[in-house]
């Protein structure tokens, strides 16, 4: 194929639309009208010989097609923005827009409170954060990169391990002085109150288990509370409403308050793992390889 500025203008068009998530937003964003989006578009189909968005009169979306081939041009692109900025001589490479995908452990825990931080280090980059249940489609959605706790699920995403947290299971004060401390993991079935949080891949409680070296004694916990979220779950802990199972990544400052207890110590050696995931290339865009670097800092 020969070279066609054309087709490069046209990718641009596709991923402000991605991002923006109509083509009237992205002409505003690019100062086009809706018209001009839509014929850039197309013209851009013709050319790859696909068809790129699914069109109804409410929405847009990307298809199979789409989304491979924006999957395989969105890295690229950015790409060819970083060069262009470092040929300038600028010295802020980390500028433009930033749109990050977290689970609400994550994002409220953990970058929230520190997010003022990474602000200030890049003056030229605006962050747009979007705290979600599930990831979704990362591609589709138009978001640069997604940091979540739990095991990746099968993508053409780049998953990178970022760490490995414990899983802590405490109570506060004023439980234990009500309810007692357990002394093995299996006091947990009868005699205290556990809080449980749901799974929303199964829709069920997440089941509790206790690993000491290699060996692993699952216990099958009930409670009168089920939340799906770690706010709630933390909250009710921190109230006195039950044993809970939390991350040692958020909870450990707390513990170190005095605020809540650890129990079972000795069976605390289960992990859970916390994930970054972007564009599968080669190329990583200087804005996403920066908040990386930010998420290894602020989780180290």
């Amino acid at each position: 194929m020969k070279f066609d500025s054309r087709l490069l203008s046209g990718i641009g068009v596709v991923s402000a639309v991605v991002e923006a998530g109509s083509f009237a937003r992205a002409g505003e964003s690019m100062g086009l009208t809706q018209p001009a989006i839509s014929r850039a578009v197309a013209r851009l189909e013709e050319r790859v010989g696909i068809r790129i968005f699914n069109r109804t009169a409410r929405a847009i979306s990307l298809t199979d097609e789409g989304r491979s081939f924006y999957e395989a041009v969105a890295p690229l692109l950015a790409g060819i923005e970083d060069a262009a900025v470092r040929a300038g001589g600028s010295r802020t490479l980390v500028r433009g827009r930033l749109r990050i995908n977290v689970d609400g452990t994550f994002g409220h825990h953990l970058l929230a409170p520190r997010i003022g931080e990474f602000l200030q280090g890049f003056p030229e980059l605006t962050v747009d954060v979007s705290v979600r249940d599930r990831m979704g489609d990362l591609v589709g959605d138009g978001f640069d990169i997604a940091v979540r706790f739990g095991e990746p699920e099968t993508s053409s995403l780049k998953a990178r391990l970022l760490l490995r947290t414990r899983v802590m299971t405490c109570a506060s004060p004023s439980y234990i002085a009500r309810y007692g401390e357990p002394k093995k993991p299996r006091d947990l079935r009868s005699g205290h109150r556990c809080l449980l949080i749901r799974n929303d891949a199964t829709g069920r409680p997440y089941e509790w288990e206790f690993r000491r070296g290699e060996r692993v004694v699952p216990v099958p916990v009930t409670g009168s509370l089920i939340v799906n979220d770690t706010g709630s779950l933390l909250g009710a802990c921190l109230g006195g409403a039950g044993v809970a199972q939390l991350l040692e990544l958020y909870a450990k400052d707390i513990i170190a308050q005095g605020r809540l207890v650890p129990l079972l110590p000795d069976w605390s050696d289960e992990t859970f793992p916390l994930y970054a995931y972007h564009h599968a290339s080669h190329i990583v865009p200087a804005k996403v390889q920066a908040f990386l670097e930010f998420v290894r800092e602020i989780t180290g």
